[in-house]
């Protein structure tokens, strides 16, 4: 290690294929426990040529999770436990745009959150905190992902707002006209609020975003076919597969303190006096937020 770095320990939070990556070695699903209830599933322990990796199948292996279902605050809090440094995002989207085809990758940075049924925050009454938000990726990670594009050649562009809708239905018409209208590039149901709950846990996040298909605004959206999208999904399988591992030796070395990516996100984040904290709610929190409380 160089001074002022430490190693990481990359986390990949996505579909349940994407840690099937020739040569991932010292393999183990581990059970980590965790004060807000059951993550998605077991954390999958590897590493790749030396790198540290931690995979954990968003919505559980068999996709057995909805969008809506998924306890995202168990997940994060789950990387938290397990020595996760960073994390990549690796999520299935529709298109708002016309260059953005099936099969493109948008790796975006800013979110709009339209979700309404999920717990948003690991600080509550008790223990109150507000984090800043406004730059929400970690342009470190997306330097590496761009980079790890452009050598493999995939077709990709770097930002773009992802619109995180409650789901599991899909848009009306209306809908998808009125996202584009306020410029959103990519629309999907599951980086709200996985991305605050990161920055809340002082984990710098990044997102790929992998088009499948159109959104319903476009014309030759009732045009296509499931064969169509079955293929689109197994060929971004692949080529995510790819990219994590060609961006993972990018990463191995990362600065002893991100503070753009969200390290000390929480500095001046905690609004509750110590003496008014509430011991059961702070106790929770000892993972997340042991750094400013003690744990």
């Amino acid at each position: 290690m160089s001074e002022g770095t430490r190693e990481a320990v990359i986390g990949v939070i996505g579909g349940s294929g994407v840690y099937e990556i020739d040569g991932l070695k010292d393999v183990r699903w581990e059970t980590v426990a965790s004060p807000f209830g059951e993550p998605s599933d077991q954390l999958l322990f590897g590493t790749l040529d030396g790198q540290q990796l931690v995979f954990l199948p968003r919505h559980g292996r068999g996709h057995k999770l909805s969008p809506t279902g998924i306890n995202y605050r168990a997940n994060i809090d789950a990387m938290k436990r397990a020595g996760v440094t960073d994390i990549i995002s690796v999520s299935a989207v529709g298109s708002l745009k016309e260059q953005y085809a099936p099969g493109h990758f948008v790796l975006v940075d800013q979110f709009i959150d339209r979700t309404f049924a999920r717990e948003k925050s690991f600080f509550s009454n008790g223990c109150v905190a507000h984090v800043g938000f406004a730059h929400p990726i970690a342009s470190r990670l997306q330097d590496a992902l761009e980079k790890a594009c452009k050598d493999l050649g995939f077709p990709h562009s770097r930002n773009g707002t992802y619109i995180c809708m409650e789901g599991p239905q899909f848009s009306t018409y209306a809908e998808s006209q009125l996202y584009r209208s306020w410029g959103c590039d990519v629309i999907g149901m599951t980086n709200m609020p996985e991305a605050k709950l990161a920055r809340e846990a002082e984990i710098p996040y990044a997102t790929v975003a992998m088009v499948t298909d159109f959104d319903c605004w476009h014309p030759d959206h009732d045009n296509v076919t499931v064969e169509q999208i079955v293929k689109v999904l197994t060929g971004n399988a692949d080529h995510a597969r790819s990219l994590i591992k060609a961006v993972a030796p990018m990463l191995r070395e990362r600065p002893e303190i991100d503070e753009q990516g969200g390290d000390r996100a929480l500095d001046f984040a905690l609004i509750t006096h110590a003496e008014g904290r509430d011991p059961a709610v702070v106790a929770k929190l000892d993972a997340v937020a042991g750094r400013m409380l003690g744990g």
